[in-house]
């Protein structure tokens, strides 16, 4: 099985010595922006009795006024695929007087689970994971959150179709989701990341118990490898979902009333997904640990057999060898040295020894694999 893990050298080093809030792309330092999908900005007003779903074209969005759906009445979601194009994110900033430190942290897609409270929204961020069977690699992708109280923005590094469940309820007729305000959309596309966790935590899972059954019967360099990988794919999923928890709590908290007390609810059933989640993982991290002592141990067993083998081949050879030892001696008169069948009596003799002594062996079951 290949294993090509992923870089993790970003673009970091581009914002030394920059002020706070410059709107610099940090991201993979192998990806080329240019050839990058190019971004594009989805709009999706609604209410209880009607959806509007379209692309945004530059003109239109710079002819965007947040007014025009508020005063109809409508509820609305802007959602942003390619954060490298830090023009874009700046327009979109502008349009709903985003901080710029905000839409710098937009830009940063290596920044942590984080959430960020202001009078007039609550910005969050968090990550999406995609886990690749074949290698074990996990790829990791930032979500970002703009909450207002008539407004939702989301920013994606890519179109990954994470959303794409909630877009289904949406468009159905009589839909719930759309009789409720943004927040509960906002709750629904926060739940559908962390569903996706319980996925990804799925599989692994499974390529634990699948290279734990290997190690207990056929243990090799390459299991080694694998325990390392799985480590470090639990590594980065703990790295995202722990602190998302504390951040789900903050809007649990809901202090500047972003979230209506019929969503509460809501947001506590995904903060028991999270600790749910991270029990799990915690589980699978134990079982990792305890791989690497099964390995060591079926290595350190191996070896002993291996030694015994040796040990035994060595033993069985010694009397042969003193034997003829003893008859290469120099000297004139020598037992059986001028007989015509001396040669097979020495043979014979030697035979005789190492049949006894395999005897002795099979006894005490030194010539068995499994002792």
């Amino acid at each position: 099985m290949k294993k090509n893990r992923k870089s993790s050298k970003k673009r970091l080093s581009k914002k030394i010595g920059m002020p706070p809030g410059s709107l610099i792309y940090v991201g993979d330092m192998d990806a080329d922006i240019s050839k990058m999908d190019k971004p594009t900005v989805t709009l999706v007003a609604y209410d209880a009795a009607d959806l509007t779903e379209k692309l945004l074209s530059a003109d239109e969005l710079a002819a965007f006024k947040l007014s025009d759906y508020t005063s109809a009445g409508k509820k609305l979601w802007l959602n942003i695929h390619g954060v490298h194009d830090a023009a874009l994110i700046k327009q979109v900033g502008d349009l709903f007087n985003l901080h710029p430190l905000v839409l710098e942290d937009i830009l940063n897609t290596e920044q942590r689970p984080k959430i960020d409270e202001f009078d007039d929204y609550v910005f969050l961020e968090t990550r999406s994971f995609k886990y690749d069977k074949t290698n074990l690699n996990l790829d990791s992708e930032q979500v970002s959150f703009v909450l207002g109280h008539d407004y939702l923005l989301t920013f994606q590094e890519r179109s990954t179709g994470i959303f794409e469940p909630v877009r289904a309820r949406m468009r159905a007729s009589r839909a719930h989701i759309r009789e409720l305000g943004v927040d509960y959309l906002a709750y629904a596309l926060l739940d559908s990341v962390v569903d996706r966790y319980f996925s990804v935590l799925e599989d692994v899972g499974d390529a634990s118990e699948a290279l734990e059954e290997v190690l207990l019967s056929r243990p090799s360099n390459a299991e080694l490898q694998n325990i390392h990988q799985l480590k470090h794919v639990s590594v980065e999923l703990r790295r995202a979902v722990w602190p998302l928890r504390e951040v789900i709590n903050n809007l649990i908290r809901n202090e500047n009333d972003f979230f209506k007390e019929a969503t509460m609810p809501y947001l506590r059933d995904v903060y028991d997904h999270t600790v749910n989640f991270i029990e799990s993982l915690e589980s699978i991290r134990d079982s990792l640990s305890g791989m690497m002592d099964i390995y060591m141990a079926s290595m350190s067993n191996r070896v002993n057999l291996e030694l015994r083998a040796l040990t035994v081949v060595t033993m069985l050879f010694m009397p042969a060898t003193l034997i003829s030892g003893i008859f290469g001696m120099n000297f004139e008169s020598m037992p059986w040295l001028k007989e015509a069948d001396g040669f097979w009596w020495a043979i014979g003799l030697m035979v005789s020894i190492a049949s006894i002594m395999i005897m002795i062996f099979w006894r005490r079951q030194w010539l068995s694999s499994k002792t």
